[in-house]
């Protein structure tokens, strides 16, 4: 109990959220009997199977073989460092950047066992590539499947309406890579990888997350989290209790948080008046109210008075940068990372991308307008 209790307890940014919400509630007219339906419980119950079966992959000690590996055949931090930038990128195009995130992340983390490599450093370029690279595609991100299913354009034509985005950002985040991380040699240790790693483990865990996906995609959730739940019960009983639940109870807040302050009278009035603003304004809302309460959120409000356009996907996703709260998919990364500093790191690289991507992003707006015209 105390083991499942501690990351609760120690838990500053949950406290911090919780704090908030009582002080939105001081201020926005809602009833208690709204609350449980301001929570996405889907996405709850998505990330908290991936949990699991994350966890259960990286206790089966995989890991360890695959990070040792990688530390053996790449030379320098730099070619290190672009491919794990670019897999990022290529796996959240398909995968979606959470789940991206989920098998990187921990892969990652075991490089300090086999290396010296500025392991924080890496995962936050992680954070960063899902970003840019999940925006390219309608399955990419949750926000993109709400402006594809709102939208008129069909999977190829969403994908070329984002093609230019994602090409310039992607590009221009290998070039940050490259400028990032160093040319020297990786210093390996003598530390090999542990041989017995746990087959049985890592092979359930690998067929639940094929079976889990299928549940996500039936519409049937919530029974693929019992099933998960029940095998690591029988097979794994200690891995449950390695895992990190107070991320989920984060999530909870956030969607709290998101609802209360929805609610306040100034934000009503502000929704009332978008579709009066020039796309300027228009453009820097979406990017600046992702900032605040994440872009998910964000284009959820904003698709109740502006249409699935261009302009609309392409800020919400620009959003993803800058701030911690700006895409989930931050909080996930910086959470994984387990190192105090990352977040202070993390807004090194972040707000300067936020403020070329928002820049690069209007720029082709223009052209792209004037081109059409």
């Amino acid at each position: 109990m105390v083991t499942l209790l501690r990351p609760f307890l120690h838990d500053r940014f949950l406290h911090l959220l919780v704090l908030a919400g009582l002080l939105l509630a001081c201020f926005a007219p809602f009833s208690l009997r709204q609350l449980p339906a301001a929570v996405d419980w889907s996405t709850i119950l998505t990330l908290g199977g991936l949990l699991m079966l994350t966890k259960g992959i990286e206790a089966s000690g995989y890991f360890d073989v695959l990070g040792h590996r990688l530390v053996q055949r790449f030379r320098s931090e730099r070619s290190l460092a672009l491919f794990l930038t670019a897999a990022a990128a290529a796996l959240s195009t398909f995968l979606t950047n959470d789940v991206a995130l989920f098998i990187l992340v921990p892969l990652t983390l075991t490089l300090r066992r086999y290396s010296s490599l500025p392991v924080t450093r890496l995962i936050i370029f992680e954070a960063l590539a899902v970003n840019a690279g999940s925006l390219l595609t309608p399955v990419g991100n949750p926000q993109n499947i709400l402006l594809w299913q709102h939208g008129k354009l069909g999977f190829g034509g969403f994908i070329m309406q984002m093609l230019p985005l994602a090409v310039v950002l992607l590009a221009s985040l290998l070039l940050l890579t490259a400028f990032s991380f160093s040319r020297r040699r990786i210093e390996r240790t003598d530390q090999a990888p542990e041989t017995q790693w746990q087959k049985l483990l890592l092979l359930a865990s690998v067929a639940l997350y094929l079976v889990f996906i299928t549940a996500l995609e039936s519409g049937y959730a919530g029974w693929g989290v019992l099933l998960i739940f029940a095998v690591f019960l029988l097979i794994a009983r200690r891995t449950l209790l390695a895992i990190d639940w107070s991320l989920l109870a984060v999530f909870i807040a956030m969607f709290v948080d998101v609802f209360l302050l929805t609610r306040l009278p100034a934000i009503h009035h502000l929704l009332e008046q978008i579709s009066h603003f020039s796309a300027g304004e228009k453009y820097l809302l979406a990017i600046g109210l992702s900032q605040v309460i994440s872009n998910v959120p964000a284009t959820i409000l904003l698709l109740g008075n502006l249409p699935a356009s261009t302009l609309l996907a392409w800020a919400v996703n620009i959003g993803g940068f800058g701030l911690l709260p700006g895409s989930l998919a931050n909080l996930i990364a910086l959470r994984m990372a387990k190192d105090r500093t990352v977040w202070l790191r993390f807004h090194f690289y972040s707000l300067p991308m936020l403020a070329w991507a928002a820049a690069l992003g209007w720029c082709l707006l223009l052209v792209i307008n004037a081109v059409q015209a």
